[in-house]
């Protein structure tokens, strides 16, 4: 026999279950995220820029807080991200030659790898979506349901255009370095 009380059972409703999206949520995102945010810019735009455009990844999370999904919060990053840099490339200015760096910065062991000059022609031998989702595989670590929210398609069409990029690769490769 349970025990009958006065008071209305009161639903508790989505907005109240879910959590706060406010500056506690946002530090915490930072302190998880600012460095993969920052190392996938790093890879992709000069040097420069990196901090700029790092600020805006995080500024636009920060506005957009409520459309970040919950336990997705690095695909969804790397996503808005991709669209930063896309919109930074289309309002880049020319660098004199006289400003060009004689050479890149060592530090990133994914960078070192491209300079391989076989692994570069065959990167450079993809198109851009087979090249982004295995640098987004490789260099970010992104399979499954964060490689899928990052393009922007269901997990089975993410599986099967990493498994379609990698064979294209492998030829790729077998062209540049037929030994």
């Amino acid at each position: 026999m349970g025990v009958q009380t006065d008071e209305p059972a009161v639903a508790v409703s989505e907005q109240e279950a879910a959590p706060s999206r406010e500056a506690p949520w946002f530090e915490q995102l930072v302190r998880e995220h600012a460095t993969p945010v920052h190392r996938y810019l790093a890879r992709r735009v000069p040097a420069d820029d990196v901090e700029d455009l790092s600020a805006d990844v995080l500024t636009i999370a920060w506005r957009r807080r409520d459309e970040v999904p919950a336990g997705a919060e690095l695909p969804w990053l790397y996503r808005t991200a991709g669209f930063v840099v896309a919109n930074h490339r289309r309002k880049s200015r020319p660098i004199p030659v006289g400003e060009v760096p004689e050479h890149p910065d060592d530090d990133d062991p994914a960078l070192l790898a491209v300079r391989d000059d076989v692994a570069r022609r065959a990167l450079a031998a993809l198109s851009a979506r087979d090249r982004q989702i295995i640098l987004l595989h490789a260099w970010e670590g992104l399979t499954g349901e964060g490689l899928a929210e990052v393009l922007g398609i269901g997990r089975g069409g993410a599986d099967a255009a990493l498994s379609r990029a990698r064979s294209r690769l492998a030829a790729a490769w077998a062209e540049q370095d037929p030994a």
